[in-house]
């Protein structure tokens, strides 16, 4: 990507600022053009959707690349969405799981499960699908031979879009993709995964309606909204300067532990799981040599543990609320990564990743229908494969903040099964790639 007119962090900081404050001001408004506006498109959306506009028309990027004084190409990268995945992210977990009821969580059922393993499912059977129809229209398109076989690369697509990170470099080294050409699947992931998300965020705004085309019961969900809402008005209060640091303290300061944590049992797994000799074992447990899983697990199991103490009463405080400013702030960094442009790029991988993803959603929504599951269980079932840790709690958060821990919960375990269910993802497409 060419420079952007704005490269320095705190400019670029600034105007996701100015971005997400022009949503909340015009989303209050409540007549005229931007009250209509805001029925069909919800903020979170556009809190999205922003951010990719600017980095469309180079007024910003996540990424870009100068000529040095020696000719040498220097790529550079912006810092926010680092920061905001490893430092807010953890801490608006913290700070939306404190008024956790973590009984009510489990009396929303199986059907949390089932949607997620369906949304697997979808991802499993979806590429070599993909793959079919797509060399039925463009056989060159998902041709190649060796490590330049389209199907390789396509791997690690499915190593993300079940888990995440970890799992997609697993699959780079498990089946011997050309790097070089690695580039082009990052991009279909950054492309089609970002598209479906943001249908997703617009979904949310139409719950009622669609949860009523899927005759869902939706009790258990709104009897948990409705107990957290209880209990959050019940311990209401003015936030002080104290409640306000001692938010901050037990935010930051289980993002710390969480960090330093993770950093040791990182490096613990990668050494173990890097001496045993079975080449399954070590491939499928990569996950747990990521830094990420374990700070984004150690950060949440604190919360859910301070949830059971007088932390809890902190959400009278506006817990929730700081927390929901984190996810903001998150999402506008997600949104700066998406340049719109892109699509027209690489037009037949991008058509792969499009019927790919198609393909997932239908199986979610007919299995929803079947057994009559809410919107929230399809959207978060489906993040929690596709989007991981970082997306997950932000889609299930758009529901209710209290919901943020169902959407981390969930993918974790994508983490856990990311990697075993890629496997079987490529070697379908070995088979129907003829490779």
């Amino acid at each position: 990507m060419e420079q952007p007119l704005f490269t320095n962090d705190t400019i670029v900081f600034g105007l996701l600022m100015l971005s997400l404050g022009f949503i909340f001001y015009t989303s209050d408004k409540k007549t005229g053009f931007w009250k209509s506006f805001y029925k069909i498109v919800p903020a979170l959306f556009m809190a999205y959707m922003l951010p990719a506009i600017l980095t469309t028309l180079g007024i910003i990027a996540p990424e870009w690349t100068t000529t040095s004084a020696t000719g040498e190409i220097v790529t550079h990268h912006t810092s926010l969405y680092f920061v905001a995945s490893r430092y807010l992210l953890p801490a608006a977990l913290v700070l939306m799981t404190l008024s956790l009821d973590l009984k009510a969580v489990f009396s929303l059922g199986p059907k949390a499960l089932i949607m997620f393993f369906t949304g697997t499912v979808g991802i499993i059977i979806g590429g070599p699908i993909a793959i079919l129809l797509i060399s039925m229209v463009s056989p060159e398109t998902v041709g190649g031979v060796g490590p330049d076989a389209v199907w390789r690369g396509l791997a690690t697509l499915a190593g993300s879009w079940i888990g995440g990170g970890a799992n997609q470099t697993a699959m780079l080294e498990v089946y011997g993709f050309n790097q070089k050409l690695y580039g082009g699947m990052v991009f279909v992931d950054i492309v089609v995964a970002n598209i479906w998300m943001a249908l997703l965020l617009i979904g949310i705004g139409k719950t009622k309606k669609i949860d009523k085309w899927l005759k869902a019961d939706t009790s258990a969900i709104e009897a948990l909204k409705e107990k957290v809402s209880k209990f959050s008005k019940d311990v209401e209060k003015n936030p002080t300067v104290k409640d306000m640091i001692i938010m901050a303290a037990i935010a930051f300061g289980t993002v710390s532990f969480a960090h330093f944590g993770a950093g040791y049992l990182s490096t613990f797994f990668k050494t173990t799981i890097g001496n045993m000799e079975s080449e399954t074992f070590r491939n499928s447990l990569t996950f747990l040599g990521s830094s990420f899983f374990w700070m984004i697990s150690i950060a949440t199991i604190i919360a859910i543990a301070l949830s059971f103490t007088k932390a809890r009463n902190l959400e009278g405080a506006g817990a929730s609320k700081f927390g929901s400013v984190f996810i903001y702030i998150l999402v506008a960094s997600i949104g700066m990564k998406m340049d719109l442009t892109m699509i027209f790029d690489n037009l037949g991988l991008v058509a792969i990743g499009v019927v790919w993803m198609t393909i997932h959603a239908i199986l979610l929504i007919v299995v929803a229908k079947l057994i009559k599951a809410p919107y929230f269980f399809l959207a978060v079932g489906s993040q929690a494969n596709v989007g991981g840790a970082a997306s997950a709690p932000i889609v299930a958060s758009a529901f209710h903040p209290s919901l943020a821990t169902v959407g981390v919960l969930l993918a974790v375990m994508g983490y856990a099964v990311g990697t075993l269910g890629a496997i079987i993802t490529a070697e379908l497409m070995r088979v129907v790639s003829g490779g």
